[in-house]
């Protein structure tokens, strides 16, 4: 399956092992993750390279091409608001997660569209689960 991974970069990388973790595990299940690199911790300097129109280019053609949207939206993020719009404005199911106790816009928390899961987790297993479950529903 080819899966859209959203994560905060310009808004904070205090997750960016969850990120790591999470794309690790997409790729071991046999997945395609185009946006897998954005868990590297030199993400921010590598996208310095790239214009803010050809990141909106690309990350919305793959938005489109995707089969799903999975999300740590624990650090906010407009860009990853954006993304999760788009997919779900596609019909494309979405996973969001992100740590319990953090307070997370009420756009996410009460949206109620077909497709759309979260989860508040507490580890990093409780994430893959309900990945797990999330992908194996699709």
């Amino acid at each position: 399956m080819n899966i859209y991974f959203s994560c905060s970069i310009t808004g904070g990388r205090q997750d960016q092992q969850v990120y790591k973790t999470i794309t690790d595990f997409l790729l071991s299940s046999g997945h395609i993750v185009p946006t897998a690199h954005l868990a590297d911790v030199d993400i921010i300097e590598a996208e310095q390279a790239i214009s803010p129109e050809q990141v909106f280019l690309r990350d919305s053609h793959w938005v489109t091409e995707c089969d799903a949207l999975v999300a740590e939206v624990s650090t906010p993020s407009h860009g990853v608001g954006y993304e999760i719009a788009l997919a779900l404005a596609l019909n494309k199911p979405v996973f969001c997660c992100y740590r319990k106790g953090i307070r997370v816009s009420k756009m996410l928390t009460g949206n109620t569209s077909p497709g759309y899961q979260q989860l508040a987790y507490s580890s990093t297993e409780e994430i893959l689960q309900g990945l797990s479950v999330f992908l194996n529903e699709i």
